[in-house]
C-alpha cells in the first residue's frame, strides 16, 4: 500500500476574517471500504458485530457491515479542519445519522459556512455526507479560526 505524500508544507491557516457565511467548501469523496469500516471500528473499540460481520449483520436487517457512528464523527472533523488549516480549533460537532455506510458505497462531504460569532472568532459549518442510499451524515461543526474579526 502507497501513503500520501506527507512531507510537504502544511496548508496555510484559514483565519476569520477571509471567512464569509455562504462559503462553499470542497466536496470530499471518501471511498467506503470494507478495510475502513473495520479498521476504524476496532480502532474506536467498537467491536459490534454489524461493524465487521457481514453474517451477523444480515441476521440482524443490514444488508452489510456498516460504518459506526465514531468513524463518522471522524470524518467529519477531518473534512472540516482539512479546509480550516491546522490553526483551527474544534469547538462542537453535532451530528445525525441517517443512511449507513456499506463497503463499496462512496460517501461524498459536503459543507457551507452558514454563521460567523465576532466575539470569539467561532464559524458555524453545515455538513453533510451523502452516499447512493441519501444522507449519512448531517450536522453542525463549529470551529474557532485564528485571525481577527473584519
Amino acid at each position: 500500500m502507497t501513503r500520501p505524500d506527507t512531507s510537504g508544507p502544511l496548508p496555510a491557516p484559514r483565519t476569520y476574517g477571509e471567512v464569509a457565511v455562504g462559503d462553499v467548501l470542497p466536496d470530499l469523496p471518501i471511498p467506503v471500504t470494507r478495510t475502513l469500516i473495520v479498521a476504524t471500528a476496532l480502532a474506536s473499540r467498537d467491536y459490534q458485530d454489524v461493524h465487521h460481520d457481514p453474517e451477523l449483520a444480515r441476521e440482524r436487517g443490514s444488508k452489510d457491515i456498516f460504518m459506526n457512528i465514531l468513524t463518522s464523527n471522524g470524518l467529519v472533523d477531518r473534512y472540516v479542519t482539512g479546509w480550516a488549516g491546522p490553526a483551527a480549533v474544534v469547538k462542537a460537532i453535532r451530528i445525525r445519522l441517517g443512511a449507513p455506510n456499506h463497503p463499496g458505497d462512496t460517501m461524498v462531504l459536503t459543507g457551507t459556512v452558514t454563521a460567523k460569532h465576532d466575539e470569539n472568532r467561532h464559524v458555524d459549518i453545515a455538513v453533510k455526507g451523502t452516499n447512493g442510499l441519501g444522507a449519512h451524515v448531517t450536522g453542525t461543526v463549529t470551529v474557532r479560526l485564528p485571525g481577527e474579526a473584519r
